[in-house]
């Protein structure tokens, strides 16, 4: 009984902590404006919108997105505001992506895929 509650302890743990690296690894992704390493957090396909524009895209197509933002959009800096989990399980942060062309708010939201944090939506808007 006890190494059966240790074991679902240890569990839930993990997959919590899965999704907090998952967090900070797209935080220091954004903060180098690294397109390459953001995308190893995506989902297979990936609903990504800058600006109100975009679509559903595979995680080459995002890259190629996602590269050509941040060559328009330095970055200077990028921190998160506000995170916070839905009663489904789904978690989602808020930051600011401050570069030299403004400053966007960004919404991250991230699903559970076979047992690990993906992101699975990401919004960019120009504040």
């Amino acid at each position: 009984m006890k190494k059966s509650l240790l074991l679902a302890i240890t569990l839930l743990i993990g997959i919590a902590s899965y999704g907090q690296t998952t967090t900070e690894n797209v935080k220091l992704a954004l903060n180098a404006g690294s397109a390459k390493e953001l995308i190893k957090y995506f989902n297979e396909v990936t609903e990504l919108k800058i600006d109100d524009s975009g679509a559903n895209y595979s995680r080459i197509q995002a890259e190629s997105v996602l590269r050509d933002f941040f060559q328009q959009n330095q970055v200077e800096n990028f921190d998160y505001i506000h995170k916070g989990a839905s009663p489904e399980g789904l978690k989602y942060n808020i930051g600011m992506y401050n570069a030299k062309s403004g400053t966007f708010r960004v919404v991250i939201l991230l699903k559970e895929v076979k047992g690990q944090y993906v992101v699975d939506t990401m919004n960019l808007n120009k504040e």
